[in-house]
């Protein structure tokens, strides 16, 4: 039997699709879905990049990607109080290459990442470390503007053991290793951006052009038109978005223009101390203030080997100097304001990307070396409370047919498809009677696949239907832990013979009878019902005869063994197989 991941059946006369709306939260609806079922890929060398000949697995010896991944957001979440989004890391444009000799290549993160829905803004604010401390909406990391190298007093050198209060600017020292999107990765592969992620704001619509020869972006010289896209999230909770706001912070029919970054170099200018004269002996305010320390610390003499930006401390902020925000530049010490966006006509604190007027990003980059807000999100290893499904990618992609394109006579048939994917098309005269097989082994060209079919005479029908999918690498398994106060979430129960606990959300991996023959492994489902009433979410059976779901339990639920029900999709004829586990699970 062969399997059937999707069905979607269409006249010639036109094609009708069901939407599900979405919630209007942005931080739920704002994610790079798009792309999700398309390898990752990259070039490796300039002449890969000219040729436009990218890798879809790639090997250095220590980062491997052996088998592809999918780009990016490949699982979506959202409850009372946090979205998780698990990521490959991956970016959906092709990345790199990178600078020769520069040893480290990107590698599938399969990371889970949660971003509070609740903000709070401390009185006394928390300095951002290494690592991620966001997220963009392509499911790419992002990582301060600290490239994890701090000058050492005790032996006159920079060193990444050691923490110290002159650390170093990542753009600065590690910019020639960035790739054309201004994006590297370190010895983990963890591809991630410090300054404007300029491809990814192209994709988004953002004021950037791409030049199809040179394959680079660079920002538009025309004058900008609108508000900046919503780029990401950091972990406090407040959103990213490109240089762009309004003019005014609080009115949106004030007109567009660059965030000017409330940093200036320490050179003299605006009653800054002048460094290169009178050397590093102080590090400015706004980093007192950030690590609570005394501001007499002292770095290396500015020199060829030193050069004044060299470290983060290097800059100092214009609010420390009699500037104000809002009237001589725009961005806090974290590098944000409060403002509306289109996305929040009423008010948000916001981060900006600073750039200069040439489009060249500047201090601080994406957001300040402190978080505004208090910074309770971040990298986490399950989903630890109740929440709602928003998005699944791989093989749960739905793949939607275009409306057919008749000429003469032909019908051409498009349809959006996961790369890796084989697909077969089936025509009939009616919907009641049997399908033919017209076109079988019909692989995409990455998310697009088509073919054009001769018209009989009279109605005629088609069906796609996709037949297989080649092996790839996912994002990791998403694990729901406890919810409520019994436990019982925190690890996957087996069925038959588990034992959940009412009010918590937990995973089931269910064993399917022998009867009727389980289907083969990533055969679509339709349902999974716990106790009559329960829905499974996350459905998945990448073994066959095992399927995986998620339920919530509610508090009332009825206690006892329960009854689970697996429901298969029709695999286009016979009837549908339905799995039954009378006392799969007992609820206490």
């Amino acid at each position: 039997m062969k399997t059937r991941h999707f069905l979607t059946t269409l006249a010639l006369a036109g094609l009708g699709t069901t939407a599900i709306p979405a919630a209007a939260d942005p931080i739920i609806t704002c994610w790079q879905t798009n792309y999700a079922g398309q390898y990752a890929r990259i070039y490796t060398n300039a002449a890969m990049q000219s040729a436009g000949t990218a890798l879809t697995t790639w090997s250095n010896g220590s980062q491997t990607q052996s088998q592809p991944a999918y780009a990016g957001v490949q699982e979506l979440y959202s409850g009372t109080n946090w979205v998780y989004v698990r990521s490959t890391g991956l970016a959906s444009y092709t990345m790199g290459p990178w600078s020769v000799g520069f040893p480290n290549l990107p590698a599938n993160q399969q990371t889970l990442f949660r971003i509070p829905r609740t903000t709070a803004v401390p009185t006394s604010h928390t300095a951002s470390g290494g690592g991620a401390v966001g997220m963009f909406v392509d499911g790419v990391a992002m990582f301060n503007s600290w490239d994890a190298f701090t000058y050492d007093p005790s032996t006159g050198q920079d060193t990444g053991n050691y923490t110290g209060y002159w650390n170093r600017d990542a753009y600065v020292n590690e910019g020639a290793t960035f790739d054309p999107a201004y994006a590297h990765q370190q010895n983990t592969g963890t591809y991630h951006y410090h300054a404007s992620p300029i491809a990814l704001r192209y994709q988004l619509g953002d004021h950037v052009d791409y030049n199809a020869t040179t394959k680079t972006w660079s920002e538009s010289t025309n004058t900008p038109t609108k508000h900046s896209p919503l780029l990401g999230w950091v972990e406090d909770g407040f959103p990213v978005y490109g240089p762009y706001g309004y003019s005014n912070a609080t009115n949106a029919g004030s007109g567009i223009r660059r965030m000017i970054s409330g940093y200036v170099m320490r050179n003299g200018q605006y009653g800054t101390s002048n460094l290169t004269l009178y050397g590093r002996t102080t590090i400015p305010a706004w980093a007192v203030r950030l690590d609570n320390v005394s501001s007499n610390q002292a770095g290396p003499a500015v020199s060829a080997s030193y050069p004044l930006g060299r470290y983060m401390e290097d800059n100092d902020y214009l609010g420390d100097l009699g500037y104000v925000q809002g009237k001589d530049f725009d961005l806090d010490e974290f590098n944000g304001r409060y403002c509306v966006t289109p996305e929040y006509p009423n008010g948000t604190y916001a981060y900006f990307v600073a750039i200069a007027s040439n489009g060249v990003p500047v201090f601080p980059y994406n957001i300040g070396r402190g978080f505004h807000g208090t910074p309770t999100g971040g990298t986490v290893t399950s989903v630890s409370t109740t929440v709602v499904t928003n998005f699944l990618g791989y093989t749960n992609l739905v793949q939607k047919l275009n409306a057919p394109a008749v000429s003469g006579g032909t019908v051409a048939l498009t349809w959006s498809a996961l790369e890796g994917g084989t697909y077969e098309v089936e025509t009939s005269t009616n919907l009641a009677g049997s399908w033919n097989v017209s076109a079988t082994g019909v692989t995409p060209n990455e998310i697009n696949a088509g073919v054009t079919n001769q018209v009989v005479a009279g109605s005629q029908f088609f069906r796609v239907i996709r037949t297989a999918v080649a092996a790839y690498q996912g994002a990791g398994t998403t694990t729901f832990g406890s919810t409520g106060s019994g436990g019982g979430g925190g690890a996957t129960v087996n069925a038959p013979g588990g034992t959940v606990t009412r009010g918590t959300t937990v995973t089931v991996s269910i064993t399917l009878p022998a009867n009727p023959p389980a289907p083969p492994a990533n055969a679509p489902i339709i349902s999974v019902t716990l106790a009559g009433t329960i829905s499974g979410t996350n459905l998945s059976d990448a073994t066959s005869g095992t399927v995986l779901a998620t339920f919530t339990i509610p508090a009332n639920a009825p206690t006892g063994a329960q009854t689970i029900v697996v429901s298969f999709q029709n695999p286009g004829s016979g009837p549908a197989p339905t799995f039954t586990l009378t006392g799969g699970v007992t609820i206490q």
